[in-house]
């Protein structure tokens, strides 16, 4: 099956339009362990405070989840397969490689899981799109949702 042009995956996101507020700290449901739930590509803003406090706070949060103490460096062999749990990484890839003659390759799945909780216990709210889990995302063949076995 032919891969979706960059442009492609771009208009199909702007034409399925998925927007929440989430919590900018989120506790895992299993270790309970806070977390930043923010990241450079998907948050916009902060509710609830000014658009320049908002910049100058998620500018803060996503230097700050890209410190090198916080990465994560792995060498890899053919084959080799590798797993992060989202629910407490960020995935930003890596930027000093483009010397290398390589050609990096990622397939990206996202699993359902539980909605993201803050601290204070409040829930992410989605505010457009449909609830993930419940309805296809993407109406095009190539996001098609799989059949369900019985």
């Amino acid at each position: 099956m032919p891969r979706p042009s960059v442009a492609g995956f771009d208009r199909r996101i702007q034409e399925n339009p998925l927007i929440s507020h989430h919590p900018v700290v989120r506790v895992h449901p299993r270790t309970v362990e806070k977390a930043l739930y923010v990241n450079p590509i998907y948050t916009d803003h902060i509710v609830g405070v000014s658009p320049i406090e908002s910049r100058l706070i998620l500018g803060y949060l996503f230097d700050e989840i890209a410190r090198p103490e916080y990465t994560v460096r792995f060498r890899w062999a053919p084959g080799t397969v590798i797993f992060w749990d989202n629910l407490a990484t960020c995935h930003i890839p890596p930027r000093d490689i483009d010397h290398l003659d390589v050609a990096r390759k990622l397939h990206r799945v996202t699993l359902v899981g539980e909605v993201p909780v803050g601290p204070d216990g409040l829930e992410s709210e989605r505010i457009e799109g449909p609830r993930l889990g419940s309805e296809p995302v993407f109406n095009t063949t190539f996001f098609k949702r799989p059949e369900t076995v019985a």
